[in-house]
């Protein structure tokens, strides 16, 4: 399961990775200029959580725009018809039922984030809004309409929303050292210096 989750992750980053590089060189080189430009203090960490976001952005426009449909029918209007269609731990499962859950987790993670939103039904309307937008914006560029990919959405950024909260519970009884500032932005660039050697 695990390594073919991986292995379309790693695929759809691969596609994405021109679109990718070509944005984050303009967005960083345009955030460079405003903190020299307006003399603002850099915080490492909340950075890297802006870029992650735009790199979620440009590869969640790579997968429902690009990523073939032909494995599907056609439009689905009734709750629950693909979903249950598909048999339990099979790759079609994995990448049409469990996919779309995990495809919208990093976005309800960030809108929690950005937002710092507790309550779990804003995060819900704005998954819903996002995800109707696709399944609207697919069906006007040929491919399918599928009220199961709306539900497994919201599932999916449910579940980034518990994780935030359930990041926050965690620091919360951290020792403030693990939260603080420095602390937070010395690990973030261990972190991206780690994935750039990776990359």
């Amino acid at each position: 399961m695990f390594s073919i989750l991986g292995r379309t992750i790693g695929n759809v980053f691969s596609f994405s990775l021109p679109m990718i590089i070509i944005s984050v060189v303009v967005v960083v080189t345009l955030r460079i200029a405003d903190i020299i430009k307006n003399k603002k203090q850099v915080c490492l960490y909340k950075e890297i959580i802006m870029l992650s976001f735009l790199i979620y952005i440009l590869c969640l426009f790579q997968v429902v725009t690009f990523q073939d449909s032909s494995y599907g029918g056609g439009n689905n209007l009734i709750p629950f018809k693909e979903i249950f269609r598909y048999d339990f731990g099979s790759r079609l499962f994995l990448k049409n039922v469990l996919g779309n859950v995990l495809l919208f987790l990093p976005y309800g993670f960030f809108t929690s984030y950005y937002l710092k939103e507790k309550k779990w039904w804003p995060i819900l309307i704005l998954t819903l809004i996002a995800s109707l937008t696709i399944e609207t914006t697919q069906l006007m560029i040929g491919r399918v309409f599928d009220i199961d990919d709306i539900l497994l959405n919201a599932i999916g950024g449910m579940l980034g929303h518990y994780l935030y909260n359930g990041l926050l519970k965690i620091g919360s009884i951290c020792p403030r050292i693990f939260c603080s500032t420095w602390f937070l932005n010395l690990v973030s660039a261990i972190l991206l210096v780690g994935l750039l050697t990776l990359l």
